[in-house]
């Protein structure tokens, strides 16, 4: 989801909040229980009662938590401060390298061309299949931010083409895309869970797929059917296309190599992790290249010429639809960040660590215990990867016990925890909400749920899968 979760480094930033957590003095769970109970609470308020923007809203937030919970202001604001760089540095540029390949695949043609195809091939009740399988194409080897940036022209251009709602289509590629990133290996959040529970990556990923195709229909195209009746908004005009002067747009293979490239070289990144030894050549170039600001880097390269020229475009169209996408996502950056410092300061003043030691003394079944411990950290920290990093330290004692196939369904387990209930402390949240023009409220009732059913069922499937393997 979420999230902030998906860099080398973000995982930096994880383990700098760790450390910036130890060494915050201890605060006793009276306080930070309320802490962040209030800053959340704030939070809402501010927003949805008194309209203010959220970011500033996600400061003033912050500081609540901070204040509540005993901490030094000022250490609270090298929280906020810390999340808030870190998550621009990371998300930021990615979304703004994002925009910049969205506009050239609007002002090419090139979406046209794919929703022109996916439309033609599909019927109106077929349409959010179509997309729930794109979202999960597309969200395999990415994190959620880099997925959701490349599939926006195609889902306000779908919406709008086959006067669907756009949640209605939105959703199960949101589904695909959020799926993918808690089941699914090679995407980088199950592998952290397989690498600290040292869980078979076959069995992972063979039960993975089973777990995530019938969640993926679930919380996608039938879990949209109730969403659209809910909310129901227009698709914006962020992203329409401008065709060429002579008509001309790239064919679909071309626009499908454009759109795949970002992910082929993420996909030969993940695979070169798991496959080939550290200090090979191979390694060394597929690491590089598959790191998502080079591999976003080159797809825009790679747009420039394959969609922009390819559509007709001259150098001075191709740099004006380039500089054109970027004011319009300055907004979403800043939110974006601002949720990234909001969930930091969460995480330092240790509500977090406080919600996995409480768990770990229960007495639950190991793979529900698994789930609610993504689950509470998932809520207190915004975090997907938090999430599942500090549920798999917690569990990693108990799955030397266990059966091979029972590590890997702790691993879904753990992985299906952390995308519970995305809300406002969360940048993903944010980033769903600004893309799709939403309301806080209608946000939790699209995205938030949809996360959550997603969750549940992804749970109730591995539940199920372990008493028959």
């Amino acid at each position: 989801m979420t999230t902030t979760d998906l860099l080398p480094l973000l995982h930096t930033t994880i383990q700098t909040s760790a450390g910036a957590a130890d060494e915050l003095p201890a605060i006793p769970a009276a306080r930070l229980i309320p802490a962040a109970l209030l800053g959340i609470a704030l939070l809402v308020v501010l927003i949805v009662r008194f309209k203010l923007h959220p970011f500033l809203a996600l400061t003033f937030g912050s500081l609540t938590v901070g204040a509540v919970s005993g901490v030094p202001m000022s250490d609270v604001m090298d929280s906020f401060t810390k999340g808030f760089g870190s998550t621009a540095a990371g998300v930021g540029i990615l979304i703004a390298l994002g925009a910049m390949f969205g506009k050239l695949l609007a002002d090419s043609g090139g979406a046209d061309e794919i929703v022109d195809t996916i439309i033609g091939r599909s019927s109106p009740r077929t349409l959010p299949w179509a997309m729930a399988a794109v979202g999960a194409l597309i969200g395999l080897p990415m994190f959620f931010e880099i997925g959701l940036v490349l599939l926006m022209p195609v889902i306000f251009l779908v919406a709008r083409r086959s006067e669907l709602s756009l949640v209605r289509v939105g959703i199960p590629a949101l589904a695909g895309l959020s799926a993918m990133h808690g089941l699914v290996p090679p995407h980088p959040g199950p592998l952290v869970a397989i690498d600290a529970l040292k869980a078979d990556l076959g069995i992972t990923l063979g039960l993975g797929i089973l777990v995530a195709i019938p969640t993926i229909a679930v919380a996608g195209p039938w879990f949209a059917r109730l969403a659209g009746r809910w909310v129901d908004v227009p698709a914006p005009e962020l992203f329409e296309p401008h065709e060429s002067q002579d008509g001309a747009r790239p064919s679909f293979g071309t626009t499908l190599f454009s759109v795949l490239t970002p992910v082929v070289l993420m996909m030969g990144k993940a695979l070169a992790d798991i496959l080939a030894a550290e200090d090979t050549p191979v390694r060394q170039v597929l690491d590089f290249l598959g790191t998502p600001l080079i591999a976003l880097l080159i797809a825009v390269i790679v747009a420039m010429f394959t969609l922009g020229r390819g559509a007709g475009m001259g150098i001075k169209q191709v740099a004006a639809s380039l500089e054109q996408s970027l004011p319009p996502i300055a907004g979403i950056i800043l939110i974006v960040a601002a949720g990234g410092g909001f969930k930091q300061t969460l995480v330092d003043t240790g509500i977090g660590r406080l919600v996995a030691d409480w768990i770990d003394s229960s007495g639950l079944s190991v793979l529900l215990l698994a789930w609610l411990v993504a689950v509470l950290i998932r809520l207190a920290t915004g975090s997907a990867t938090v999430a599942t990093v500090t549920a798999s330290g917690i569990l990693a004692p108990l799955a030397a016990s266990m059966t091979t196939t029972e590590v890997s369904l702790m691993v879904l387990a753990i992985g299906a925890g952390s995308v519970f209930f995305s809300h406002v402390n969360d940048a993903g949240f944010w980033l769903v909400k600004e893309y799709f023009g939403l309301k806080v409220g209608e946000t939790i009732k699209t995205w938030s749920a949809m996360e959550t059913v997603l969750s549940v069922t992804g749970l109730g499937l591995v539940l199920l899968l372990d008493l028959v393997v």
